[in-house]
């Protein structure tokens, strides 16, 4: 494994906080599918990465691809930008710690 693919998938495992089982359970709630951009109407982008964070985590790292590098980086990314704007108050039952979960991290972890 490259030195960047470490470095993408040490940065992946520090900001993907929930566990595959949380992760999937929360993506089945009105809450999850209720936040997010969605491209024409159906599924958000953040719900679908949500999908593809649970296989992610369920595969062996030896099996994960360029693709799935390249998803956890994205995932770095959204994650990383997204806490920047962390709204005042309390966060609880919001659309920002709601958007950030469909991204596997809970912000009150």
């Amino acid at each position: 494994m490259s030195e960047d693919r470490r470095e993408v998938a040490a940065e992946f495992g520090k900001s993907v906080n929930m566990t595959a089982g949380e992760l999937e359970r929360w993506l089945a709630t009105d809450e999850s599918r209720a936040v997010g951009q969605k491209d024409g109407g159906g599924e958000s982008v953040g719900h679908e990465s949500g999908r593809k964070i649970v296989d992610l985590l369920r595969k062996k790292k030896g099996d994960w691809t360029d693709d799935d590098y390249d998803h956890m980086n994205k995932v770095v990314g959204y994650v990383h930008r997204h806490l920047a704007q962390r709204p005042s108050g309390d966060v609880t039952a919001s659309r920002w710690r709601y958007s950030l979960m469909n991204w596997g991290h809970d912000p009150l972890k």
